[in-house]
This record gives structure tokens, sequence and C-alpha cells, in this order.
């Protein structure tokens, strides 16, 4: 081809590329003045009705046509609802009937009303606050010419109910065996007379996985132990050392004893811990023990941390008693995480129980709205919504570059328990 030839060719080109903007620009024009949604809408239920034609036609052949081969004749057309935008729109859905008169469905219709997005555009409405009184009014307007049936309250409370108990039910069976887990935070998060303590677990890589939710009337035993029992049975490993990281829960630190014996690391939060001592000081005294146990907690080892702390409680021991014997109740497991070689960041991430209260703090933000709990199920399934909406946001544990030598630590302490080796020279064998 010359070079005249290509450059006529190219001009052309541009020339009917040109043409199509043209075309396109032209519906569009009223659409810049707010009337793109619209258009949008009538484009998307015109493609619709196109695709029904499309199978009617597969199916009876074109219209007027005769065809005694045929596998089904047209019947018409009767008004249906699919779910579009929202809310639910009536849709002129065309028919066609085998030999003996029973209806022929078609594919494309039974796929449009077997999925329905309504339920996740509530649910998407109503965790980032959109009252049900006022969900209708949240979603755009439809064109004239669509018939649409709006979203009552109840309608919407329905949708709500209905897909949230269906994700929480695949949500607390899925397998964990497959995640990796390596690290846990466990807390319980409080609605009225009711607890849920949640379970949030790390893996290799520092993702965050919400593992599971269990409901219960306190944070007894009996909640924890049910809370670990259902981890394990969905496949959390109990062969191997995980590190735990809590609150100052007895209940749950002894439900971790009784699960997992020597296989669990426990991690105290050290913000816990330094809230509860200054709980029992003066204001004048609270500051300056802050700063004495912040010091210790950035120690290089716990044997170091443990004797700044012995001796920050030494000092109030007398005028303080409370404050004392504070510090001294779960000392030991407070600065666990100091003889695993960390980097300071990841050291900082599994100090304190932080992660997983970011996490309830998001939760707590959308059920907020709810003024009376009717029960352990609406308050599980508040939570479950909470949680996939804070899932949106999570991000690797900070300091994730180190978790190798948290496994590495780990396997560490696997291999000394096996040897029968001394486990407090964790740092030497990792």
């Amino acid at each position: 081809m010359t070079k005249s030839a290509k450059r006529t060719e190219k001009i052309q080109g541009v020339t009917v590329a040109g043409a199509a903007i043209a075309q396109l620009v032209l519906p569009l024009a009223a659409a810049v003045s707010g009337q793109l949604h619209q258009l949008v809408t009538s484009l998307g239920l015109q493609a619709i009705a196109a695709m029904l034609e499309h199978e009617r036609t597969q199916l009876c052949g074109p219209a007027y046509a005769h065809d005694p081969a045929r596998a089904a004749t047209r019947n018409g057309h009767v008004m249906g609802e699919l779910t579009y935008g929202g809310r639910r729109v009536r849709v002129r859905r065309p028919r066609a009937i085998d030999r003996t008169g029973a209806e022929v469905p078609l594919g494309v219709w039974t796929d449009l009303a077997n999925q329905d997005p309504l339920n996740e555009r509530v649910l998407e409405q109503m965790t980032i606050g959109v009252a049900t009184r006022k969900y209708d009014r949240s979603l755009e307007s439809m064109p004239d010419d669509v018939q649409s049936r709006t979203t009552s309250k109840s309608s919407v409370s329905r949708h709500f109910v209905a897909i949230t108990e269906q994700k929480l039910k695949e949500w607390m069976m899925r397998s964990l065996a497959e995640l990796g887990i390596v690290a846990l935070y466990i807390d319980g998060i409080h609605f009225g007379e009711h607890v849920v303590l949640a379970a949030l677990g790390v893996d290799a890589q520092g993702t965050k996985h919400v593992l599971a939710l269990h409901e219960g009337a306190t944070e007894n035993g009996a909640a924890c132990r049910g809370l670990l029992a259902d981890l394990v049975a969905r496949g959390l490993p109990t062969d191997r050392t995980l590190l735990f990281v809590i609150d100052g829960s007895g209940a749950l630190r002894s439900a971790i004893r009784d699960t997992f014996g020597k296989r669990a690391l426990v991690q105290r939060c050290q913000v816990h811990k330094m809230r509860n001592v200054e709980s029992k000081l003066p204001e004048s005294k609270s500051l300056q023990v802050r700063t004495a146990m912040r010091q210790a907690y950035k120690s290089k080892s716990s044997k170091t941390a443990r004797q700044l702390l012995v001796n920050i409680a030494r000092t109030l021991e007398k005028a303080h008693p409370s404050a004392f014997e504070s510090i001294h109740e779960g000392l030991d497991e407070t600065p666990t995480v100091l003889d695993l070689g960390l980097s300071d960041a990841l050291t900082r991430s599994f100090s304190t129980t932080n992660p997983i209260e970011n996490m309830n703090e998001r939760i707590r933000q959308i059920a907020r709205r709810v003024k009376r709990w009717r029960g352990g199920e609406m308050v599980l399934r508040w939570v479950g919504a909470g949680v996939w909406e804070a899932q949106r946001g999570f991000r690797r544990l900070k300091g994730y570059a180190s978790m190798p030598k948290l496994i590495s630590a780990l396997a560490a302490l696997d291999h000394a328990r096996q040897s029968k080796k001394p486990v407090d020279v964790i740092k030497e064998a990792a």
C-alpha cells in the first residue's frame, strides 16, 4: 500500500471515528444536565428486553415465519419484576409455550430473576448509615416511563435480615485450615446484655482475617471456650505454637490454656495493663507510673522489662497496694513478645490489642443506630454487618515484613519443647 493510500485510509478512519463520537454525543447532550442515570437505566432495560426477545427467537424462530420443526411458539407478553437500581421495576417479559401449551422458561429471565442484588444493595446502604425509612430516598430516580415499586421500611428490614443471616451462616461455617494463621487477637464487644467475642487472625504474610464471632451473656469461661472450640473445629491448628494477644480477661486466659495448653504463647495487652494500673492511682501519680511502664515495655528482653516492672510496683506497695497488685497480676505475660526477635514495628503491633480494637470501634459505629436489641441473633447479624464493612479497610499488620522472624521463633519453641529444652531461650533458639 502506498503512503498516499495509507494516509487516505487514516483520514477516513478518523472521519468514521469522529462520526461515531458525534452520534454518541448527541444522546448524551441531555445527560450532562442531570439525565445520565435515567439514560443509562433506559438503555439497560432495553438491552434486557433485546436479550429476552433474542432467546425467544432462537426457540420459536423469526416472527410470522412457519417452521413445523420449531420447539415452541410465541405467546405474547406478561409483566414481571426484576431488581434494578436498588428497587423492583416492572419489565415486559416475552412468553413462549411448547406443543402442550406449557410455558417454556427463558434462561435469561431465570438468571436475572434468581439474582437478588437488592439484598446486597440494602446491606451496603445500611452499613454506610442509611436508615430503613430513608432507603428509598437514597436511590437514584427512575425514568418516567419505567414503572417501579418503592421499597418500604419493613421490606428493607426483611432484606437486611435475609442477607445478614445468609452471609453470617456461610461465613461462620468456612474452613480455617488453609489460612495459615500464626497469631490471634481476641476481644469482646458489649451490646446491652450481650457480649460478642471476636477473633482476628494474622497469617504468615501479616494479612488480617476475622475468624469467628461468638455471642454470650457475659465474657465468661463458657463463652470463651465456645469461641475457641469453634475455631479448632473449623481448622485452627492445635499441633503448633500460636501467639495469642488478649486483654486482661482471666476467663479468656484460662480457656486458652485449657484448649491449647503449652502451644499457646500469650501476650497481654500493654495498653490495657497501663490503664488498669492508672485507674488505681491518683492523677498526680499516674503520669509518672505510665511513663515508667512504657520505658519498661521498650526493653530489649522480657527479663529486663519484668525487673523494671517489679521495681515500679515496689515503689507503690505501701501507698497504693491496689496498683501494686495490678502490676503483678499477669506480669509475666505483658512483655512476652520482647523475646521473639521481631522488628520494633511488629513488636508494637503484637504488644496491644489495637488491631482488633480498631475493628470493634467500626462495628460499634454501625451498630449504634440500633435502639433496642431483640436477642443474640440480632446482635450477631449487626456485628457481622460491621465486620464486613470493617474488612474493606483492612491493611496488613504494621511491621509485617518481620513476620518470618515470628514464624521462626514459634517453630523454635516447638522444637525446644520436643527436645525438652528450657523454653525461656526463645531468642537464642530463633
